[in-house]
Parts: structure tokens; sequence; C-alpha cells
């Protein structure tokens, strides 16, 4: 939001966490999806979202600033994203830093330590929030620059230190970014009673200004990237830390202020799914998530707090992150806290996770206090500024009152700062021959380099005492760099009494015979502190060391003296002190800057010499995952033949899974690059794997071993003005799944008959891209690791159908395959991604070289033995609304569509006693069967062709089904080691009261029966029929909605509401038993009509008299005779088109399979050309089929009408 339009926003407590929400643009996958935006924000305080499956369902948070930048934005000349026009409310990068950055900046300048936190879910904004992208600047360069830029504007009697460190902290391990030297585990994390937690041996550099500081990130970022190859981790999953440490010296007042700025980019904080790895048993055995559990864990235990709750203790020595952090969150820090969150309603989960997570943060309280403290006087004597620069006063006091009389001063070269003689280090290094025990030091005026030196040996030296008591002029000197440094940087670093009793116990350990030794030519001469007071006499205080401390204590002076002795120097990165930022340098801050400035050249250096072969060479460029890593690595190929691996010995040296000692050869011949794989080494070019000598051009994308992307730029020549942004991650991901055949129209997405694609599917098939390489990653881990593990992607209900025939949800999930037992295992895509961090941290062990035992239970690898859902075959049931009987054999599809085996099934209409109903129980309209007992029975023949059983002789199956409000599945008795099971079981279901939801159901559902494979081990399904209503005969009832109702009335007890239903089920049985009766009286009276009728036609040839006296009655007998004859002929009429009827529906449900199949039947891709024609057919045959059994039906509606219409009729007439 521009500064014209920007309001005065209220200020939060000081020592409250200022907490602000950011809402970015839709991702492409959003838009693909067709997501909607579920966040609103009507002010720059209220968040507002909207549930997408209850739209009525509204939240709104309150927080202390609330960015929009989801729309309303236009590009500028420059590049940067900038209000589309006055009226917009979008907020750009400059927005957010006004009020975070500068936030941030005012309290360093005040003294207060500073924090800025970035939360929320991966790709939600983080990064681009905290260092932006391109043009688009982040909160951090941002604040570094302006720090620098009112550090020229500042008063000129006054000192500005800044200091940068940077790392990375992933699986509880802390790596330092600004190191290429890689420790084991990770730096470790002390602690200091007075200062808390802090990064052991963390490199921190002294700055001059932005550009080095943007030159310290490149730096980073590039360890980060080749540390994320190396590892196989992503970005996403670790949180990287950025501290400067900002010192102003205020020399007119002697006062110091001291600030520590923390910026935190957190992991991905992605929910995992209820649905997803909730019911993985190892859930919650990776450490990835375990700092972002407990940060959570440690708001929410000061957020109690604050609200006055009773809160026994804060863990923040949980995880590393909490530890370095506790400073931030409750302690001497003024903390913000950004909250980037996605718009879209795929994503409305994590969104609102996030925001509650934001809502608890601003309830911590913190406790910041300026940072200051006193310099001393100017007034010391020129000999104690060495010490006073190094930030020990005690110390230099302490000398100064220990040995008065007997310093002395030796003078300064070209005006250096005198030195007392007492920490002059006797050593010296001759011209020619070994070092020798030293003459009495001296200074040599002449000296270019302006450094305390040493006088070679002569016979006739006098001892080192007499430096305490002369002053005389010795001869001209050998320059010894460092020497007198070593010593002071030793004596001055920490000044603690641990530390000085170090010092006590290295100078007591020190040989008299090498104190006094003098050697002569060819002698090993050694260095001589017999003139050096005993630190612990300066003190007068400490401990008598142990002899390990002694030992240790030894070695560290002989080590750094010798190390200066040898020509070596200290490097130009100091470590870090305790706290997130560096620790006290040994070296004063002039000297820190000079040695950096060394550093800076070489890098400055090696930065001019990378660009100019970027120009002249072509090169791979790594594309990441992760856009901030993308474009860092480059690997030059120069003129003629270089090999690619992970050998030292390679030009071109490479890390990552699948990466072979010698995985390629790049040949830069006579203008032409080309590629050659190694052996078996995986290799893919464009999406396609290669095996032989592959030309490159220009642009081409490269895939080496399992996920290693590159894109190749080619010759100064063939380059242009081409984007190379568009080469993204997912671009190679996209044209690698196009090569192996995985596109959206195969999974559906063209069937929702508008000519659009389904968003559904395009979620799934985002999905099933971005699991493809890590897939594949976790089968190269399997195989190294030597698992036998085999992990396949596939798509759940990619051709499975509910009962009513529509598509089911679509979901990525991934089969695995033990390749020697044959065992197979279904995992979720959640299970997948968390085992996938169990497994890298596993791999990451064994690169190390770690014999890292895993119990069977904690191997990511292994799962229990389970039941494997086969596929599943549909039974309609439509032939049960008019009592007829259906036997079938169908095939189970499984999740691809493909056959997995066939179902040979009965579903018989039966009488309560279990009897078969025949053609004249036909009834041609369903509504007759309103309100009646309805009986049926499904009987489970066979399975004929199980594939399941034909892979492997000693598996097993079962099978199981659900109907209707049925509360549980029904499973068979598991069959094993049968290639063509014989099932034979049968149930019998009854609808006492059927109601028209189950006629209804009846004519439009069908009864899905589910195959499961079962393997050596895994428990069987359940067979028991728990909690299932039953029927006097013991038939398993449905359609108990009516009879739920009355039973969940609780207007009676319990004992009358089983009395109850005990009656109604004996109301039923007598009412079956009466309608039993009445179809025998009607059989009774057909029959004594036909005797009637018989009896009547021989009267009337016998005693033709008797019909005169009787005129009415044998009138009116033809008449019933004729009627009688036309019911006769009306049943059997009845009877025939009951026949015609069940022939009919017979046909309609193989028609309705076949409908099915084609449904899910997908147009071929080898010719591009011909997939449209293809496509347009296989619509219009769908549509066919829609019309055809539209057509069908009214066809039957109708015939049912006439024949109703015509019995009534005839009922009429009689």
């Amino acid at each position: 939001m521009n500064n014209g339009k920007r309001m005065k926003t209220p200020m939060p407590s000081p020592d409250s966490v200022k907490v602000a929400v950011r809402v970015r643009p839709f991702s492409q996958r959003e838009k693909n999806s067709g997501s909607k935006c579920v966040i609103s924000m009507h002010s720059r305080t209220t968040t507002t979202i909207q549930d997408p499956k209850n739209p009525e369902h509204i939240k709104t948070f309150t927080f202390d600033l609330a960015y929009w930048s989801h729309n309303g934005f236009q590009v500028d000349k420059d590049g940067v994203l900038i209000s589309a026009d006055p009226n917009s409310k979008f907020s750009g990068q400059r927005d957010v830093f006004h009020d975070l950055g500068r936030g941030i900046l005012d309290s360093a300048w005040r003294g207060y330590n500073a924090t800025l936190l970035a939360y929320g879910q991966t790709g939600s904004g983080k990064s681009y929030s905290m260092i932006g992208f391109g043009a688009n600047k982040g909160i951090i360069p941002n604040v570094c620059e302006e720090l620098f830029q009112a550090i020229e504007t500042r008063e000129r009697n006054q000192e500005y230190q800044v200091t940068f460190s940077m790392l990375e902290i992933y699986n509880e391990q802390v790596r330092d970014l600004l190191s290429r030297t890689k420790k084991p585990g990770g730096l470790k994390v002390r602690e200091d009673q007075q200062l808390g937690f802090y990064v052991e041996g963390l490199t921190s550099v002294p700055c001059e200004s932005y550009a080095q500081i943007e030159r310290l990130m490149e730096q980073g970022t590039k360890i980060r990237t080749t540390a994320s190859t190396n590892m196989n981790t992503s970005s996403s999953r670790s949180h990287m830390v950025i501290t400067i440490q900002f010192k102003q010296v205020f020399l007119d007042k002697d006062l110091t202020k001291q600030s520590s700025i923390n910026l935190v980019d957190l992991a991905g904080s992605e929910r995992q799914k209820s649905s997803g790895s909730k019911g993985d048993r190892l859930m919650e055995g990776s450490r990835v998530n375990l700092s972002l559990t407990n940060l959570g864990n440690v708001i929410s235990a000061l957020a109690d707090a604050a609200m006055g709750k009773k809160v026994s203790h804060i863990p923040y020595r949980d995880s590393v992150l909490t530890k370095l952090l506790q400073s931030a969150l409750g302690g001497n820090s003024r903390t913000a806290l950004i909250a980037t969150v996605s718009p879209a309603d795929i994503c409305y989960e994590e969104t609102l996770s996030t925001l509650r997570y934001a809502e608890r943060a601003k309830k911590v309280r913190n406790k910041a206090v300026v940072n200051t403290s006193t310099l001393p006087r100017e007034s010391r004597a020129d000999n104690s500024k060495m010490l006073l620069g190094c930030r020990n006063s005690r110390m230099a006091e302490l000398v100064l009152q220990s040995h008065p009389p007997a310093l002395g001063t030796f003078p300064s070269p070209r005006g250096a700062p005198s030195i007392p003689r007492i920490l002059v280090v006797a050593a010296y290094r001759p011209q020619h021959g070994p070092v020798r025990a030293p003459p009495p030091p001296a200074v040599s005026t002449s000296s270019s380099e302006g450094r305390w030196a040493f006088p070679r040996h002569t016979s006739g030296s006098p001892h080192p005492a007499s430096l305490f008591s002369s002053n005389k002029a010795l001869p001209k000197l050998e320059p010894v760099p460092g020497l007198v440094q070593a010593w002071l940087r030793l004596v001055t670093d920490l000044g603690t009494i641990k530390h000085w009793t170090r010092l006590a116990s290295a100078w007591h350990l020190l040989p008299s015979a090498q104190k006094h030794r003098h050697g002569t030519r060819g002698e090993q001469g050694r260095m001589s502190f017999s003139f050096l007071p005993n630190p612990l006499a300066l003190l007068n205080r400490g401990p008598k060391p142990s002899s390990e401390l002694w030992a240790s204590s030894r070695e560290d002076l002989y080590a750094l003296v010798s190390y200066e002795l040898k020509g070596g120097r200290q490097p130009a990165y100091p470590r870090a002190e305790p706290g997130l930022g560096p620790r006290a340098a040994p070296l004063t801050w002039a000297q820190q800057l000079e040695q950096a400035r060394r550093e800076w050249r070489q890098l400055y250096a090696a930065v001019a010499q990378e660009r100019q072969m970027v120009k002249t060479f072509p090169h791979l460029l790594n594309v990441n995952e992760d856009p901030q890593l993308t474009g860092v690595l480059k690997h030059f190929i120069q003129a003629g033949s270089c090999d690619a691996g992970q050998a030292a010995s390679n030009a071109i040296i490479l890390q990552g899974l699948g990466i072979s000692d010698k995985h390629a050869s790049f040949t830069n011949l006579a203008g032409n690059v080309a590629v050659t794989p190694h052996s078996k080494c995986k290799v893919v070019v464009n999406g396609v794997p290669v095996t032989t000598k592959t030309k490159l051009q220009h642009l081409d994308r490269i895939i080496l071993g399992s996920n290693s992307a590159y894109l190749y730029i080619g010759f100064p020549s063939e380059r242009g003005g081409e984007d190379l942004s568009r080469f993204d991650y997912d671009f190679f991901q996209l044209e690698r799944a196009a090569a192996e055949g995985v596109s959206v129209d195969k999974l559906g997405a063209g069937n929702s008959g508008d000519g659009k694609a389904d968003p559904s599917v395009l979620a799934v098939f985002q999905d099933y891209v971005r699991l493809m390489p890590l897939v594949a990653e976790a089968n190269q881990m399997s195989e190294e690791l030597k698992k036998d593990l085999k992990m396949e992607l596939k798509v759940k209900n990619l051709a499975s159908s509910d009962s009513r025939g529509y598509d089911l949800q679509k979901e990525v999930m991934v089969k695995v395959t033990h390749q020697r037992t044959h065992q197979v295992w279904i995992w979720s895509k959640a299970k997948f991604i968390n085992r996938k961090f169990l497994m890298e941290e596993l791999y990451q062990c064994f690169l190390e070289g770690e014999d890292r035992h895993v119990a069977r239970e904690d191997d990511p690898f292994w799962d229990p033995v389970e039941a494997i859902h086969l596929g599943s075959a549909h039974i309609w049931l439509q032939s049960l609304a008019y009592r007829m009987q259906l036997e079938e054999q169908v095939e189970f599809l499984n999740c691809e569509g493909l056959e997995e085996a066939v179902l040979h099934v009965h579903v018989t209409p039966c009488s309560p006693a279990g009897r078969a109903c025949g053609e004249e129980d036909v009834v041609p309209d369903p509504s007759e069967l309103l309100g009646k007992r309805v009986d049926f029975r499904v009987h489970i023949v066979r399975c004929l062709g199980a594939r399941w059983l034909k892979e492997d002789a000693d598996r097993g199956i079962q099978m199981g089904y659900r109907i209707y409000d049925l509360p549980h599945t029904l499973y068979t008795k598991p069959v094993w080691k049968v290639v063509n099971p014989q099932i034979e079981e049968s149930v019998q279901f009854t609808a006492l009261n059927a109601s028209q939801d189950f006629l209804n159901y009846l004519q439009t559902n069908a009864l899905i029966v589910d195959l499961w494979g079962l393997q050596e081990g895994c428990p069987e399904l359940n067979c028991s029929q728990p909690d299932l209503m039953v029927t006097g005969e013991g038939h398993i009832m449905l359609d108990t909605k009516k009879i739920s109702t009355v039973m969940d009335t609780g207007q009676t007890p319990s004992s009358q509401t089983s009395e109850l239903y005990l009656k109604l089920l004996k109301l039923e049985q007598e009412t079956e038993l009466l309608r039993n009766i009445n179809r025998a009286l009607r059989e009774e009276n057909v029959l004594l009509r036909e005797s009637l009728e018989k009896t009547g036609s021989g009267q009337q040839a016998h005693k033709p008299s008797n019909s005169l006296r009787i005129t009415g009655k044998p009138a009116q007998l033809p008449a019933a005779g004729e009627a009688h004859q036309g019911c006769i002929r009306q049943a059997s009429c009845d009877k025939e088109f009951a026949k015609a009827l069940k022939v009919f529906y017979e046909s309609m449900n193989t028609a309705r399979g076949r409908f099915l199949q084609l449904r899910h039947y997908k147009p071929p891709e080898d010719d591009q050309m011909l997939r449209p024609f293809v496509h347009q057919q296989s619509q219009m045959l769908k549509d066919f089929g829609d019309l055809l059994e539209s057509s069908l039906w009214k066809l039957k509606n109708d015939v049912a009408l006439i024949v109703k219409k015509k019995r009534e009729r005839v009922l009429h007439s009689e």
C-alpha cells in the first residue's frame, strides 16, 4: 500500500509479541484446481476465514497487522509489485518492511534485542516475505540495507560494529551456513549461566557494507543448497536463522549499546491430515517436526501464563529451536511474528491452523531491556590499551596492579601501541637453522610491518629475566608475526576463573629445563615462558586445576603459539558467543575488520572469476524445489571431456541420491556438448531416460540420479533473451510425468462434460507429479540401504464409482512391495511423506558411517502385514424392486479399472422362511411394496481367476459388503491358497416396513462387494456381525430408521422398549401369516369357481326347465363364467409379462455394466492428431449411453403404468 493511504495502526504493548498476517495470491496449482478464496480482510487488523464446506461458518481473527497481497497489484518497469490503483488494498514488500522491518531497526538503535519469526505452511510466502524474489526484496535485505544507510549518516564520534551469522536447523542438527566444513552431528548448543543458550563454534563475520551481507547471504544460500542436495532434504523442512549483532560505541560517553537482531524463517507448518498419517505407527517418530511442535508448546505455555493460568514449566529445552529462541519468547527481546497463509479453499485446514497459532503467539509477553555497558576511562596507560581494546578491563587492572615496578614498556614500531614486557612471548625464528632459545626481545624500528620481533640468538645473550630491569637498546630484530598477539588472544579470551585456571595449569606444567635451555645449531629449540607470571597470581584466586585440565591447557598453549611460529594466522571469522549472535572476539574490532577484508578480497575474486566463466563456458544450472535455491550451483563444462560424479577426482563433483562415483561424462568438442551415462547410472534428458551418448541443446533439462535437476546453458552464441524462470522444478517434473505416460486425461479430468478440467482431478494430478521425485528418492534409499522395497504411485479410485455409479473422489497413494517376500502395503500420501522423512534420517546416518541399529518396530521401511484392497464389483439391485431373482458374474475392477477377478453371485427375493419368490410374485410397480415386508437373500457363490492368488500361492482372499443403512461391513470367511475359491455364503436381509427411500435405493443403487487380499501373517477381517438388528428368524434387518426413532425417543424405559420391539416383531409375523392365508384362500376360490362352472354347465344340459324358473341366476352364470375366464387370462398375461420383465432387467444390468466400462475407457495418447477425434467420439458414446438408459427407464415406467391401468379396469369390470 502506498504511503499516501497508509493508516496509522495502533501500537501494541512494548512487551507483547507483535503479530501480522499476510495472504498471498493463488499459486499455479491452486489456479489449476479452480480454488476459491476463503480469506478476507476488511481492515488493517482483521482477518476472516470461511469454511468452504460450511459457508455459514465464518471465523474472525484480530491481529496487530493484516496484509492483503492476494490481488489488486501490477508490475512496474523495475519488476516490483505495486498497487494497481489508489483504491487497491494491496500490500507490497515495502509496506511489510515499513511496519515490521523498521520496527526491528528502531529497537536495535535503541539497544533492544529484536526478533522476527516467519510462520506458515510450505508455499504460503514465508521466504518471499523474509528474503524476497528478484526485484521484490524481503524484510531481511531491506533491514540490512537501511541499517548501513543509517550508519553512514550518523555522527563520527561513534563506532558501529556489525557482524553477521547464518545457520540452519534440520532434524535437530545445527549447520553453519557460512562455513564449508561440515561437522558430523552439527554444531552443539551450549548453555551459559549468565548468557543462556548459544551455538558453539558458529561463524560470525564483521561487515562494513550491505554489499558484504549480500555476498554472505549468497554464500550461505549456496552452502544450504549443497547441503540440501547432499542430505537429500527439502529446505521447506528446515529453519533458517540469520543473526545480526549490532554494537554502538559512544566514544565521548564511555558507553556501548548492543542489539542482537534475529531473523528466523521457520520450516513449513504442514498439518497432518486426519485421513493420512494420523494412523501411522511412526507418526511421531520423525524429528523433522519436533522443533515446530515444541515451539507451539512453548507459545501455548507462555500464552497461558500471560492469561493468568498456572504454568509449572516452559519447555524451552525440548528442542534446539526453542533453546535458541528462549530470549525471543518470554525473554529479553522485542519480538514480531508474521504468519503467511494461502487464500485457497483446498488449504483451509492449514490456514485455519496457522491463524490459531498466530492468535496464541500474540498473547506472549516479553521483558525487553536496553543492553548498555560502560567503557573504562581513556586515561589508562598506553601499555594497557590493547587489553582494554579486547574488552577485558578487569584483567588489565589486575596486571598493572600486580607488577607495577617491573613492567616497563617496549617502544612501539612506527607508532604501534606499547605492550607490557610480561606479555612478550620469548621465542624467535632464526634465518637459518632450527628454532632456538630466545635472547631478550627488543623492537625493530626499521621493521616495515610495524610488528614485534625478536633478535638472533648469540652466546652472550642475557637472561630473559633482565627484561624487567633493563631498557637499553638492543640489536636489530627479525620480524616474527603474531607471537605477541597469540599470547594476548589466549590470556584475554574470556577472563573467567575457569579460563585463568587453565592458563595457570599450562604455566606450571612448563618444564624448567625448557624455560632456561639455550639450544645450539641442529638441536630442537623450544619456547621459553620463564619470565611470564603465573596467571593465578594476578587474580589471587581459583581452585587447583585437575590433571585433565592441566593437560588440555598445555596443549592449547603449545598448539596456538606453535601455529603462529609456523607462519599460520588466526581465522578471519571469529566464533560465536552465547546467544544466537557472535561471542566476544579476542581481536579488536579493527583487527577483525582487517582480517575480514582479506577474506573479502578472496571472495570477490572468486565471484568475479565465476561470472567470467558463466559468460564463456556452457554449464549446468541447478534447479531446486525451493525457488530461493535455484540457480545457485553452476558446473562448468570446459573444452575436452570431464567426468561427473561423487568422486573427488571428477571435474564436476555432484552429490545426491543415486549419484555414482563416476556417474556420467560430459564432452565439449568442436562446439558440441554431449552427455554419456556410465554403466547403469540414471540420466534423464528432457524427461526421457538415456543410456547412450546424447547431444545437448541449449536449455535442455537434465536429471541425474534420483532427482538432481539441472538446466543446461549452452555456448554464448546459442543464448538469447530467454526467460529461465519458466524452467522451474515443476516444469521438470511435469515433463518427466508426460514422458512416463501420466497426464490429466489419464486421470479422467475430461469427464466433466463441459470441456473444462475437473478441479479435483487436477489437484490429484498435481499431487501425483509432486510425489514422483519423492518416490524415486525413497526407492533409491531402499536400494542403497538394502531394504528390498519397491514403491509405486497409484491413484485410488481412478476407475471406481459409488453405489449410484458416480465417480469416487480420487487420491494419490503409494503401493509398497517387498521384492523378496512379495508382501504388499498401501500407504496414503501423508503416511508416505512422513515415512520419507524418517527414511532420510536413517539414510543420513548411513552416509555419515554411523552403525545405527534400528529395531524393526522403528524402521520406516517396515510395517506389519495387512489386508490389501484389491478391487470392487457392482451388483445392481433394480430387479429386487420388482421381486425378481438376479444371478450374475461380475468383474472385480482394481483402482486402475483392470480386471482383478470375477464374482459369481445370486440376489434372490424370498419369503420370511427363505423360500425363493417365483414369477407369480413379480410386481410391476415397486410402489406396491411400500409399507410391506421385503425379504431377499445375497448368496456369494465363488470367486474366479483371482490375480492376487495367481501371483503367490500362499495368499488368501476375503470379501466384504454393506447394503443400504447397514452400520457395519459384512465379511465372508477367509479362503487361502485356492485360485478359484468356492465361497458359498448366504445372508438374508429383511425390511419389515419398506420405506420409499429404501425402494428408491433398490431401483437406483448397486450392492458393492469389495475384494480383499490376505497375506501370510496378516490378521483376518472380522467375520462376526456385532450390534446388528435381527428378526426372530435371525435375518439382518434393514430400513430400521423408524424403529430406531421409536427406540431413541427416550420416552420409555429400556425394558419396555424391548417389549414393544418383540410385540412389533410378533405383529409382523402374524401379518405375514395372514398374507399367506389370504393367498391360499384366493387359490381355493379359483378352484371353487372352476368347480362351480363345471357343475353349472352340467345342470344346464340335463335340466333345461330349471333355467326357466330361475331366470335371474342362470342368466347370470355365463357372465360370472366370463369374468372368471377374464381373471384367468389376466393372471396368465401377468405371468408372461413377468417373464418378459425378467429378461429385460437382466439385459439392462448387462448393458449398464458395459456402459460403465466405456465411461472409464481413456483415449490413446500415441497420435496427437488423433486424440481430439477419439476423445470426441468417446464423449458422444457416453451421451448416447445416457440417452439410451433414460429412454429405457421411461419405457419401463410406461409399461408398468399400462399394466396397472389394465388391472384396474379388469377389477372394475368385475
